[in-house]
């Protein structure tokens, strides 16, 4: 069942610009995340057509629609330099891309095991973990690590492509459009198509800074141990994804909405879906007292809330948390409706002035996340998107069949969202419990009521 590692290699751009000599700093957004783990996300697809020129394996189109794709992504073959100096003192940290940097690490792979063994158990199985590089990295670690690391695991009768991103590089937005571009590049590839210049996703990496900053920030800190703090998750975690077919989430909508007297549209997919996991999870943690406070932590994406707007191309972090917080006994004595309005207020609250006082506090007095503000057994945090484009990326053998992802980033009550492969508005939550509580939710049946079967093609025979 192990997983066997074939072949490592460092993968460069295939070429490097003399503006990317410059230095990228980094702004509060990218600084915050210092502490925390990479992005560990990947894709699960059948076993790719032999490639047209027998002497070129997949593998080889992987590595060099790679390094073509790296061209217009150089801060991911970089690494980050801390500058410090005593007087007056001064620590700064920035990303340098210049042509001297490691590279992207790219490891090809092996494992004895089928699509069925991976898709079919109810839990994601403890092997998927192991399609992973640089396993509980924080991102700090980018002073000596490389900032992605790509594994392309080839199973019996599928390829899982892996990428380990710091996060500091870009957020989940950034991600999965780097993801699509190399995918984008590949498929040319394949396809005999030689322009890969032009791609439909220009990343813009200039970080943006608020009006009167400079763009290089001193951190009030002398050495890394002020401020790293390595999290280790609790051995025992459920982890499992539970699908919602696009009916089921129209009705989940509808329902909310009908709850709180409102216009169809008000409560979003995403709002109603939210509500009813916290609501659950709750329900399912049976020790939670009711006067216990709780909150439905959610990242958001800054881009568009700025004002003027980010552009939905700047390449780079623009994500903050925002939270509605009640009573456990409040929560479930009202329905999902009254939990969604609490969400889409704190939502709409979400404003320009918002965004920019977080970063003018920061600036002030620079905070970095450590997990322990994140991890409360009486709380869920939603992170990833159903709007990020996952099941766009094709490398030129068709659509994924699943997305998984790495142990980075979990604890108790971490939820990921994820578009349904069918699309159409469907979606797809990845719950981490610990066991008693995943009991629970799978017998809670306002919640199960409203979950459809996989959409996996695979689980039929």
């Amino acid at each position: 069942m192990a997983v066997r590692h074939m072949s490592r290699c460092s993968i460069k751009p295939e070429c490097i610009s003399d503006e990317s000599k410059q230095p990228l700093h980094l702004n509060p957004w990218d600084l915050s995340l210092l502490s925390l783990h990479y992005i560990q996300k990947g894709l699960l697809f059948p076993k790719p057509p032999p490639t047209k020129d027998p002497c070129i394996t997949i593998i080889d189109h992987l590595k060099e629609s790679l390094s073509r794709t790296l061209v217009h992504f150089l801060p991911l073959a970089g690494q980050f330099v801390t500058h410090k100096q005593d007087d007056p003192p001064s620590y700064s940290i920035s990303l340098d891309c210049n042509k001297k940097n490691p590279g992207v690490d790219f490891v090809h792979a092996v494992a004895d095991v089928t699509m069925a063994d991976i898709l079919s158990p109810v839990d994601v199985p403890p092997i998927v973990q192991s399609f992973f590089l640089l396993d509980r990295a924080i991102n700090h670690d980018g002073h000596t690590l490389p900032l992605l690391a790509v594994q392309v695991t080839e199973l019996l009768d599928g390829i899982f492509i892996a990428c380990s991103f710091n996060h500091i590089v870009g957020d989940g937005n950034s991600y999965w459009k780097f993801f699509n571009a190399w995918a984008e590049i590949c498929r040319m590839m394949v396809n005999g198509n030689h322009d890969y210049d032009h791609i439909s996703y220009r990343p813009l990496h200039r970080r943006w800074f608020p009006d009167g900053h400079g763009t290089i920030i001193n951190l009030p800190f002398s050495h890394p141990d002020e401020f790293i703090d390595r999290y280790t998750p609790p051995e025992v975690l459920r982890q499992r994804f539970f699908h919602f077919s696009s009916q089921s989430i129209a009705r989940l909508k509808a329902k909310a909405n009908t709850e709180c007297n409102t216009t169809t549209t008000t409560i979003s997919s995403f709002q109603a879906l939210s509500a009813l996991i916290w609501r659950s999870v709750t329900r399912a943690r049976r020790y939670l007292p009711s006067h216990q406070k709780t909150s439905c932590k959610l990242g958001i994406n800054d881009r568009s809330r700025l004002n003027p707007p980010l552009s939905p191309d700047y390449f780079g972090n623009c994500v903050q948390t925002v939270n509605a917080t009640v009573t456990v006994g409040e929560l479930l004595s009202h329905g999902i409706g009254w939990a969604a309005w609490l969400l889409h207020e704190a939502v709409n609250d979400h404003s320009d002035n918002k965004v920019r006082g977080w970063l003018e506090e920061w600036m002030v007095s620079p905070c970095i996340y450590q997990y322990g503000n994140f991890v409360d057994p009486c709380s869920i945090y939603l992170g990833s998107s159903p709007r990020f484009n996952i099941y766009g990326c094709d490398f030129g053998w068709g659509k994924a069949e699943a997305v998984r992802s790495g142990s980075a980033n979990k604890f108790d009550g971490k939820v990921f969202l994820y578009p349904g492969r069918e699309g159409e508005g469907s979606m797809d939550l990845e719950v981490c419990l610990p066991p008693e509580s995943m009991s629970a939710l799978e017998s809670d049946s306002e919640f199960m009521d409203v979950v459809s079967p996989p959409s996996h093609h695979h689980q039929m025979h």
